[in-house]
C-alpha cells in the first residue's frame, strides 16, 4: 500500500507496486537457485570443506534507484509463496523443494550490523525448522552472554523487533540447546543454565571423543570455536556450526535458505572490515544461497584484495571474476548481473498502473511520455515523478505536461552519498561529454591523477562499450538531473565552474584529436571529437573555438560527409510554428555551418545556398570559416548554373590566399571549363597541386577533346594521390570519373571500374558522385540497352531534385551516345536540340558540338568554345568512338 497515494488528497486514488517485468533477473536468479539445489544434493559435496570455490552466491548490481531493492522483494515474496509470484515468472524447476528466504537490509538507515545479520538468519531458522541447533545455538548463546551481560536474548529480540512475531523462538531454541547439552553430559543442576561452563565441558568431552558429545555436537570444528573468545571475529566464524547444523536436519525439516543481502554498497568501509565478516559468512555456509543486490561489482574475485578479505581470486570465486578471467571450471558462468533501465513500454505501464482513479490511469498519456522521455529508464525516475503528480494534485491544481520536463535534485543526492569529493568532482565534469575515457574525464576535472575517474568508471552508473572510442557514458538520466537540477550539495559547483569544466573538456578533446592526428590521421575521431566538441563550446556559449576551426577545415578536405548533428536551427519553420532565432554564438554559427555543408548531399542546392547566406549574415563566424563559407556557397552556385556568383564567390576566397585558395582556383578552373574556356583553364592547372586537386582538373580538361585515355591516365593519378594522402573521399570520385571516361572507350573494364567505384562510395555519403556512377552506366551500356532512355529519365528526375541541373547536359550527351551507337538519327536530333536546350546559357555548349561530332552532324553553327586541339581533330576523335562502339557490338554502319 503506498501510504503517500492515499493520504494525498481527499479524492482517494488507487495505487499498486506496479512492479514491471525483471523477467531476466529472475530467469538468472531462478536458474542459479536449480544448479545451487544440484551442487548440494550431490555425494561429493561436503558442508565442512573450507578449499572448494564457492558458487552459492549471485550479485545483482546497478545505479542508484534502478529497483534493486524491489527486485530483492519480490524475489523475496515469490520464494516465500507460489501465489505471490509475477504469472510471467512462471514456476521454477525446483518449486517442490523447501526455499526458506531472508531478505535483509544491509543499509545504514536499517542499522543492519553483522550481529543481527546473524541473528536474523537464525530467527529466521529458528520459524522455519521449529527446533534447537545445538553447536550452532550453544556458541551463540555463549558469545550473547559473554557481550550483552544482564540483557537477555528475548528482551534484545523484542525492543529491536527482529523478524517479527518469530522473535521469542531464538531464545526458548537457544536454552533448550544448553540444557540438551547439559543433560548429554549429565552436568550437575544450575551448571545447565550457564552456557560458558556447558560449553568448557562439552568441548572436554570432544576432546575425549565421548560419544554422546560428539552426536550432540559432531562438527570437526565445534571444540576450536567454543574455545575461542567469545567475540565479534569469533562470531563471523559460528556460522559454519550453522551451516553444520542445517545439513543434518532431518528430510521432512530440511531447508535450503536463500539469503538476499540487500543494500550492500552501504556495508563498503576504508578498511572493508564490515565486508569481510559478511564475506566469511557466505564463504563458510555453502549449503545456503546468497543474493546479494548493491550499486557496485563484487571485487571478491580480485586478488589485489588479497589481506583485505580472507577469500580472493578467481579461483576462490570463479563465477564473480570478469567474464575473461573466469576459469574454465566455473559453473554457471558469470553470477554478477547489472540490472538495467526500463524500457520506455516497462515505464509506461508502470506509471500508469502506478496511480489509477477507479480503476484508470490517473496520469495521461501526454505525461506519461514526458516522465519517460526525461526518466531514461531509471525507476527512482518515475517515484519521483509520482510523488511530484501527487503534491500538485493536492494543491488542487490539474498536473500538466510541463510540470514534468523537470529534474530532481532527491535523484542527484542518491547518487552523490557514497562518492568521494573528487569522484564527485570528476562525475560533473563526464556529465559534460556525451562519451569519455579515464584520460578525457580526469582532464575535464582538471586533476593530475586518474585514480578518482578510474574508481568512478567502476560504480554503475557508468556504462562500458569496450569497441567505442570512448567507451564509459554517463546514465542518461543521472548526467541530465547533473547538469539542470539544482545541486544542494556542500561542494556543490556555482555557474560559473561549468564553464570552465567545459573549457576544460574541450581543450582535452582537441589534445586527444591532434595528438592521434600526428601519428595516425583519421576520420573516425575527427567526426567524435566535432560531435562532442561542438556541443560544449554551444551549450557553454564558449567565445574561443580553438581547435575546432582547424578540425572544421580536417572534416571538408575530403568529401566525406559524415552527420555531425541535428541542424542547429531550422531555416524555415513550418507553417503555423514560430521561426526560430538564428546562431547567436560562433559555435553556434560553425555548428549550422558544418552541418549545411554536410546536408547538401540529402537536400536541394537552392536550401544550401540559403543556409550558407543565412550563417554568413550573422556575422559570427572567423575570417577563415567565413572563406569556408563563400566557398561552399560557390559550389552550390556552381552546382545551380549560377555561374556568375559561383565565380564571385571563388574570387573571393581565391584573393583571401587562405588555406581555401587552391580549392578556389579549381573551382574558378572548373567554370572557365564549364564556360568553354579550356586554355583558361589549363594554365590554371599548373597553380593547383594536391589542393587543388590537380590531375582530377586535367582530366576533366582532356575528355570532352575525346582524348580518353589521356584523361584515364589523370585520373588514375588523382586516384593514385588521393590513397598516398589517405582520402577515400577523394578517392571515390577520381575512381567514378574514371569508370564514366573509359565507359566509351571500353565497356568491359569501365564494368569492372564501376564495381570497384561502388565499393568505394558505399563507405561514403556522395550523392552528386553516385550520380556520376549513373551516368557511367549508361555511357557503358550504350547501343545494347534498350532501357538506357528510360534510365536516363530517372537520373534526370533525380539530378533535378537534388538541385544539380549541371548534370542534365552530361546525361542528354550520354543518350546522344546511345543514338549515334544504333543509328537513330532522328533520336540522336532531338537529343541534340534538348541540349542546345540545356545549354543555352553558354555553360556546358560545348556538348552541343561532342553531341554533333558523334552522329557526324555539321558543326554548330557560332560556336564560341575554345579548344585545346583544332575543333576537326576533336570531332573526328568524338566520332571515332562511336564508331568503335558499333564495331564492338557488330553493328552496320
Amino acid at each position: 500500500m503506498d501510504l503517500r497515494a492515499l493520504f494525498s488528497s481527499n479524492d482517494p486514488v488507487g495505487s499498486s507496486e506496479a512492479f514491471t517485468n525483471r523477467q531476466s533477473q529472475w530467469n538468472v536468479i531462478a536458474t542459479a537457485i536449480e544448479e545451487h539445489l544440484r551442487h548440494i544434493a550431490a555425494p561429493s559435496f561436503d558442508v565442512e570443506d573450507l578449499e572448494s570455490p564457492r558458487t552459492n552466491v549471485i550479485v545483482f548490481h546497478g545505479v542508484g534507484g534502478v529497483g534493486k531493492s524491489t527486485l530483492l522483494r519480490k524475489i523475496e515474496s515469490a520464494l516465500t509463496a507460489a501465489e505471490q509470484r509475477p504469472q510471467q515468472w512462471g514456476a521454477p524447476a525446483w518449486a517442490s523443494e523447501t526455499i526458506l528466504p531472508v531478505r535483509i537490509d544491509l543499509s545504514r538507515s536499517a542499522s543492519m550490523d553483522f550481529e543481527r545479520v546473524v541473528l536474523t538468519i537464525r530467527l529466521a531458522l529458528a520459524a522455519a525448522v521449529g527446533h534447537p541447533m545445538p553447536s550452532f545455538d550453544l556458541a551463540l548463546r555463549r558469545y550473547w552472554d559473554a557481550q550483552h551481560p544482564g540483557e537477555p536474548l528475548e528482551e534484545y529480540v523484542r525492543r529491536t523487533g527482529l523478524v517479527g512475531k518469530f522473535g521469542q523462538l531464538l531464545p526458548q531454541q537457544m536454552q533448550s540447546a544448553v540444557t540438551e547439552a547439559a543433560s548429554a553430559l549429565k552436568l550437575p543442576g544450575l551448571v545447565g543454565s550457564a552456557a560458558g561452563q556447558v560449553a568448557t565441558a562439552l568441548v572436554q568431552a570432544l576432546r575425549e571423543r565421548r560419544e554422546r558429545a560428539r552426536a550432540l555436537a559432531g562438527c570437526a570444528r565445534t571444540a576450536d570455536l567454543l574455545e575461542a573468545d567469545p567475540d565479534l571475529e569469533a562470531l563471523s566464524y559460528y556460522p559454519h556450526l550453522l551451516a553444520w547444523e542445517i545439513s543434518r536436519l532431518p528430510t521432512k525439516r530440511a531447508v535450503v535458505p536463500v539469503i538476499l543481502l540487500d543494500t550492500f554498497e552501504d556495508t563498503g568501509d576504508r578498511h572493508r572490515d564490515t565486508e569481510r565478516l559478511l564475506q566469511r559468512l557466505v564463504w563458510l555456509m555453502p549449503n545456503a544461497f546468497f543474493a546479494i543486490a548493491g550499486r557496485n561489482r563484487l571485487a571478491w574475485a580480485d586478488p589485489a584484495l588479497q589481506g583485505q578479505l580472507d577469500f580472493t581470486g578467481p579461483d576462490a570465486w570463479p563465477g564473480l571474476a570478469p567474464q575473461a578471467e573466469q576459469p574454465a571450471r566455473a559453473a554457471g558462468g558469470d553470477r554478477q548481473h547489472l540490472i538495467g533501465d526500463f524500457s520506455p513500454e516497462d515505464c509506461d505501464a508502470y506509471l500508469a498502473r502506478r496511480l489509477t482513479h477507479d480503476g484508470q490511469p490517473l496520469i495521461t498519456p501526454a505525461i506519461r511520455a514526458v516522465i519517460t522521455e526525461r526518466a531514461h529508464g531509471l525507476p527512482l525516475h518515475l517515484d519521483l515523478a509520482v510523488a511530484r503528480y501527487l503534491e500538485i494534485r493536492r494543491t488542487g491544481r490539474t498536473p500538466t505536461s510541463a510540470d514534468f520536463d523537470h529534474t530532481f535534485p532527491a535523484l542527484i543526492a542518491r547518487t552523490l552519498s557514497d562518492l568521494t569529493a573528487n569522484e564527485r568532482h570528476v562525475l560533473r565534469s563526464a556529465s559534460l561529454l556525451d562519451a569519455f575515457d579515464l584520460d578525457l574525464a580526469t582532464q575535464a576535472a582538471g586533476l593530475a591523477h586518474q585514480a578518482a575517474a578510474r574508481r568512478l568508471v567502476e560504480r554503475p552508473m557508468i556504462t562500458e562499450d569496450p569497441y567505442a572510442i570512448w567507451p564509459y557514458h554517463l546514465h542518461g538520466a543521472i548526467r541530465a538531473a547533473l547538469r539542470r537540477a539544482d545541486d544542494h550539495t556542500e561542494d556543490r559547483w556555482t555557474p560559473a565552474d561549468w564553464p570552465r569544466a567545459a573549457e576544460r573538456a574541450l581543450a582535452a578533446l582537441g589534445r586527444q584529436w591532434q595528438d592521434a592526428s600526428a601519428l595516425l590521421p583519421g576520420r573516425t575521431l575527427l567526426v567524435a571529437c566535432l560531435r562532442q566538441g561542438l556541443r560544449l563550446a554551444r551549450d557553454h556559449h564558449l567565445g574561443d573555438l580553438g581547435w575546432l576551426t582547424d578540425a572544421a577545415f580536417a572534416y571538408t578536405d575530403d568529401s566525406v560527409w559524415e552527420p555531425l548533428a541535428p541542424p542547429t536551427h531550422a531555416p524555415s519553420p513550418s507553417p503555423g510554428t514560430e521561426p526560430q532565432p538564428g546562431p547567436d554564438t560562433p559555435a553556434d554559427a560553425l555548428a549550422e555551418l558544418l552541418t549545411a555543408i554536410a546536408r547538401r548531399q540529402h537536400e536541394h542546392r537552392e536550401r544550401t545556398a540559403e543556409r550558407l547566406t543565412a550563417v554568413l549574415s550573422t556575422g559570427l563566424l572567423s575570417g577563415e570559416l567565413t572563406e569556408l563559407a563563400l566557398y561552399y556557397r560557390a559550389k552550390a552556385h556552381k552546382d545551380l548554373a549560377r555561374t556568375d556568383a559561383a565565380l564571385d564567390g571563388m574570387r573571393q576566397v581565391a584573393d583571401a590566399d587562405g588555406r581555401l585558395a587552391p580549392r578556389a582556383r579549381r573551382g574558378m578552373a572548373s567554370l572557365a571549363r564549364i564556360q568553354g574556356d579550356f586554355p583558361t583553364a589549363l594554365a590554371a592547372v599548373s597553380t593547383l597541386g594536391w589542393e587543388g586537386r590537380h590531375h582530377r582538373v586535367l582530366a576533366h580538361i582532356r575528355w570532352p577533346h575525346g582524348d580518353i585515355d589521356r584523361a584515364a591516365a589523370a585520373f588514375e593519378a588523382a586516384r593514385t594521390e588521393a590513397e598516398q594522402h589517405n582520402a577515400p573521399g577523394e578517392r571515390a570520385i577520381a575512381q567514378t570519373l574514371l569508370a564514366l571516361v573509359t565507359a566509351f572507350t571500353d565497356p568491359d573494364r569501365a564494368d569492372d571500374e564501376l564495381v570497384l567505384a561502388h565499393q568505394y562510395l558505399a563507405q561514403l555519403d556522395q550523392r552528386a558522385t553516385t550520380l556520376y556512377a549513373h551516368v557511367a552506366a549508361l555511357i557503358r551500356d550504350a547501343g545494347t540497352d534498350p532501357d538506357v532512355t528510360d534510365r536516363a529519365t530517372v537520373l534526370h528526375t533525380e539530378s533535378t531534385a537534388a538541385g544539380l541541373p549541371w548534370l542534365t547536359p552530361l546525361i542528354q550527351t550520354a543518350i546522344a551516345f546511345h543514338h549515334a551507337v544504333r543509328g537513330a538519327q532522328d533520336d540522336l536530333t532531338a537529343t541534340i536540340d534538348r541540349l542546345r536546350e540545356t545549354t543555352a546559357n553558354g555553360d556546358f555548349a560545348y556538348y552541343v558540338d561532342i553531341a554533333t561530332a558523334m552522329g557526324n552532324l555539321p558543326q554548330p553553327a557560332g560556336s564560341t568554345v575554345l579548344w585545346l586541339d583544332d575543333a576537326r581533330i576533336v570531332r573526328e576523335r568524338w566520332r571515332a568512338l562511336v564508331t568503335a562502339r558499333r564495331d564492338h557490338l557488330h553493328v552496320g554502319l
